[in-house]
């Protein structure tokens, strides 16, 4: 399963596709203060990139990815939190 919601976050793991964009973005609307993990994330979909982008969530762990970190970093405020 690419994504893993608990309590207090989503986990992306693996290859997260098309598929799990719109799910996403529900469980990230749900919260009061929506957080993802990315840091075994090794593969995101456009529309999964796009989700995250739109839904700005706390960023608990980056992903290895240095051009995916990038691009996040510049939309999605990173913590330590979790």
């Amino acid at each position: 399963m690419p994504v893993r919601y608990t309590k207090k976050h989503a986990a992306l793991e693996g290859v997260v596709g098309a598929e799990d964009a719109e799910g996403l973005l529900q469980w990230l609307l749900a919260q009061a203060r929506p957080a993802v993990q990315l840091g075994r994330c090794t593969h995101l979909h456009a529309a999964a990139l796009q989700v995250l982008l739109a839904a700005r969530p706390r960023l608990l762990t980056p992903p290895a990815d240095p051009w995916l970190r990038a691009a996040l970093g510049s939309a999605t405020p990173a913590t330590t939190e979790g």
